[in-house]
């Protein structure tokens, strides 16, 4: 029997939802409809500047236009479609995976009256239309309309990017007696899952709501940083993870991936320190999504073109890198060994490194990540993702997307326990979820604390200042 919650899901009729529906939705699509219009300009700029004489090259160029105009004016539609709470279309036949399953779901929301924008649960009504826009094209099918967003909001991010680089290389200056001293060990694995807890409040989908400088706030690493923000971590199961990790011995840790750019970044450095500093951990495999999601999201060419813009320190602001406090070898040095693990297979892919946006053969393995199906539902939609991570020794799921589908996007009471939340998913394999809340569903929290909370008014489970640090072991 498929597991039935006792709460309905969150949907945009929420208070909070509507917003997103009515501010944040139309925002993100705005910025995509730019820079597809941007493109096409740059490609006009290229059609003036050839002559008659590469005629095939024109051509190729004219068609890609045109494709662009169309693919803006299918936006633009989209957009007043969701502000206007019409019904959500179809997914066309485009070769991509989920379109079917999509479909049929949508059918049921039809027969239950929530196939509107304002309406539909908010795991399906972020669906992959867009990505169909470009898939039914002959020239943006690799196409990403957040990569720009996604360089932008990197490149703010060098200083932190350096501080990091830095406290590594001061580490790896007696890596055998940090891997010797349990209690060292411990201190420096506090600092490093705070580092990737907070890396994800940098999340593109919510800038639109925050400043440079709060997004540098939100970078600062280091001791005072931590302690600062313990107050703010709601569900703190550091202690237990820590005592679990322990018991490993060359063990395999999974990530689930979020946000790319800084994130991302975090994410390698926490795995850097699990593979490097410590005796528990010998491979670690990363796990991204096929297309581009809302709207940060890891793709495996945004896997592959971190590594190359990380190794040239020109990508960041010269400001930075002339720095009197920087020194750029430090994160040469990092990567370089980050590097040496992707070609010696101790950092991995869950799919193929080269595998293009929509993925390949060999790819279908990420594919579930981007259904609008709850994580309890994997051992049955996605039996061979759910067997891979059956056997590892860790699952980390990184960010805000990633709990809500862990949790259904149900409306759990706040002090339910992550593990009934989490469904017939508990125990399957350990699990250990980090993220700043950015959406309604909160679980594990004691009710006092929610209420008191709830009380002052706070946007505590949306305004990204509060987070969850969720650990479950396998059963």
């Amino acid at each position: 029997m498929p597991f039935s919650p006792p709460f309905p899901p969150h949907d945009p009729t929420d208070k909070n939802g509507y917003e997103t529906v009515i501010k944040r939705w139309p925002i993100i699509l705005t910025g995509v409809v730019d820079t597809v219009h941007n493109a096409c300009h740059r490609l006009t700029v290229q059609l003036s500047e050839i002559g008659d004489e590469d005629a095939e090259k024109k051509k190729v160029l004219q068609e890609k236009t045109t494709e662009g105009t169309a693919i803006i004016e299918k936006l633009s539609k989209l957009k007043y479609e969701m502000a206007r709470d019409r019904v959500l279309v179809e997914i066309p036949q485009d070769g991509e995976a989920s379109a079917d399953l999509y479909n049929t779901e949508l059918e049921a929301l039809k027969q239950d009256n929530r196939n509107t924008w304002f309406t539909a649960p908010w795991l399906f009504a972020e669906y992959r239309l867009l990505r169909s826009f470009f898939v039914q094209t002959q020239h943006w099918k690799t196409y990403d309309p957040f990569e720009d967003q996604k360089l932008k909001t990197f490149k703010h991010s060098g200083k932190a990017i350096f501080q990091i680089a830095k406290t590594i290389h001061e580490l790896g200056s007696d890596v055998e007696g940090v891997k010797s001293d349990p209690e060292k060990l411990k201190i420096l694995f506090n600092e490093m899952i705070q580092m990737c807890l907070w890396g994800n409040a940098t999340d593109l989908s919510l800038l639109t709501q925050m400043t440079e400088a709060d997004i540098q706030n939100l970078q600062t690493v280091g001791k005072d940083a931590r302690i600062a923000r313990q107050q703010f971590i709601l569900k703190d199961d550091e202690e237990a993870v820590w005592s679990y990790i322990e018991t490993l011995k060359d063990a395999q840790v999974d990530f689930v991936l979020d946000n790319s750019g800084f994130e991302l970044f975090t994410d390698l450095v926490f795995a850097d320190f699990l593979v490097s500093y410590t005796p528990y951990v010998s491979k670690v495999v990363f796990h991204p999504k096929l297309i581009p999601w809302f709207v940060s999201d890891v793709t495996p060419p945004d896997f592959k073109a971190t590594l190359s813009i990380l190794s040239d320190v020109t990508f960041f602001p010269e400001e930075v890198v002339n720095s009197p406090d920087v020194n750029t070898d430090y994160l040469k040095e990092m990567v370089g060994r980050w590097k040496k693990y992707v070609d010696e297979g101790v950092f991995a892919l869950s799919v193929p490194l080269d595998t293009p946006l929509g993925g390949d053969a060999g790819s279908e393995v990420g594919e579930f990540w981007t259904t609008p199906r709850p994580y309890w539902d994997m051992k049955t939609e996605a039996p061979v993702t759910f067997s891979q991570l059956a056997e590892s020794g860790l699952v980390i799921f990184k960010g805000d997307l990633n709990y809500r589908k862990l949790t259904g996007d149900i409306k759990w009471p706040a002090w339910t326990p992550f593990e009934e939340a989490i469904g017939p998913l508990a125990g399957s394999f350990p699990i250990l979820s980090l993220r700043t809340n950015k959406a309604d569903v909160v679980v594990g929290v004691e009710r006092e604390v929610a209420d008191r909370l709830d009380a002052r008014g706070e946007k505590w489970r949306v305004d990204g200042r509060y987070a969850l640090v969720s650990f479950l072991p396998k059963a």
